[in-house]
């Protein structure tokens, strides 16, 4: 739930940014939630190196070999997501990107939820909104930087 509302609090900012001030770069929606998403990618990427990591690593499907090292790269991907998102020339490749990442952790958050996982102090969210919540990000990753 967190996430959903760094992403919703974060685009709306954004876009509240580009209509009260004029700021070009945050014209539109695209532009907006692409900035919503950045800063989410931000949020959820520190999580991958703070004292969060362990419990990051406990998320990771077993077939998945070095588990910490996956936690590490997936963060750091996600750290390039963000910054991607935000520079036009490379948006276009980071949404493609981060749609494929999107894709490849939600096996990890399938697990967290199935085997009651305790991340950050709370149960795993549950897949009943872990899944569409997946497919929200990929959906709005893919229109805000893939189609615009």
């Amino acid at each position: 739930m967190i996430v959903f509302l760094v992403l919703a609090v974060a685009t709306f900012v954004a876009r509240g940014l580009g209509a009260v001030s004029g700021l070009a770069y945050f014209d539109s929606w695209p532009a907006a939630v692409r900035a919503g998403l950045a800063c989410t990618l931000v949020f959820t990427g520190v999580a991958h190196f703070n004292r969060m990591q362990a419990e990051f690593v406990r998320m990771v499907p077993t077939w998945i070999p070095r588990p910490r090292q996956a936690v590490i790269v997936s963060g750091i991907l996600e750290f390039l997501g963000a910054v991607g998102l935000l520079i036009p020339p490379l948006q276009r490749a980071a949404g493609v990107a981060l749609v494929i990442l999107f894709g490849a952790l939600l096996p990890a958050n399938v697990k967290a939820a199935r085997s009651g996982l305790i991340i950050g102090g709370r149960p795993a969210t549950p897949l009943w909104w872990r899944v569409p919540l997946q497919m929200l990000f990929i959906g709005l990753t893919w229109w805000a930087a893939c189609m615009h």
